[in-house]
């Protein structure tokens, strides 16, 4: 029978520099999985939310729209502002990565041109509900101030997104930028939300024509040191009008 205090059943010695108890193990543990578990139930609750907007829905209204209960919702928001802001903050997140990645990998002017407009049209063909909502979640923070913070903050990711693909595109075609960063964000903002409108009402040629004006714009906010180039988005080839 082993004796008290036998080295062998004792737990290894923790690294010089890491003086992580078990206590702290567990709670990081712990943090990790409610974190999991916000991550499932608001991917579950997107089509409600999707579908009903900001406006219309309560967290009641989409926990009976998803298949969790209001009282595991209510559990893990606090309200459905937090759940729609957490919702639109982890996908806006997920594509500012996506978008600051293209630009790193892009070894062609024209050829980033064709990328982000190709990303563009087909992100707003396969997540429109994502972007609706945040749109709407936008437009509702004109009337509520408390929408301030986490809508100012997800715009600030965005244009930093934009900003990215722009003075790649600039630095690739040899060419200097004619506009700054939030006239940047203006211009490719409203190209993709009037494009999305026009999607979500039934046109067939919205995301196309997006895709096309996309490739036209970037060379016109450099200067006429490179003449912008014949568009060659193949929007069909792509699926776009489907």
């Amino acid at each position: 029978m082993p004796l008290i205090g036998d080295a062998s059943l004792q737990p290894d010695p923790l690294p010089q520099g890491s003086p992580e108890t078990n206590r702290e193990r567990v709670s990081r543990r712990m943090v990790d999985k409610f974190a999991e578990r916000r991550a499932e139930l608001a991917g579950a609750a997107l089509q409600a939310l999707g579908e009903l907007g900001y406006a219309r829905t309560s967290l009641r209204e989409i926990a009976q729209n998803s298949r969790f209960s209001y009282g595991v919702l209510h559990y893990y928001f606090a309200d459905k502002l937090e759940l729609i802001l957490y919702c639109v903050k982890e996908y806006k997140t997920l594509c500012a990565t996506r978008y600051k990645q293209m630009a790193v990998d892009a070894q062609d002017a024209d050829a980033l041109a064709n990328v982000f407009a190709l990303g563009l049209a087909q992100t707003a063909r396969e997540d429109a509900i994502m972007h609706r909502l945040w749109y709407d979640v936008r437009s509702q923070s004109m009337f509520e101030s408390s929408l301030h913070p986490d809508v100012l903050d997800i715009s600030a990711s965005l244009q930093e997104m934009i900003w990215k693909i722009v003075t790649r595109y600039a630095e690739l075609s040899a060419t200097t930028l004619i506009v700054g960063p939030e006239t940047a964000y203006a211009i490719f903002d409203g190209l993709f939300q009037h494009a999305l409108f026009n999607h979500l009402a039934g046109s067939d040629s919205a995301l196309s024509t997006l895709a096309r004006e996309i490739e036209q714009v970037l060379p016109r906010i450099v200067d006429a040191a490179r003449l912008p180039t014949t568009p060659h988005t193949n929007a069909d080839a792509a699926g776009l009008n489907h």
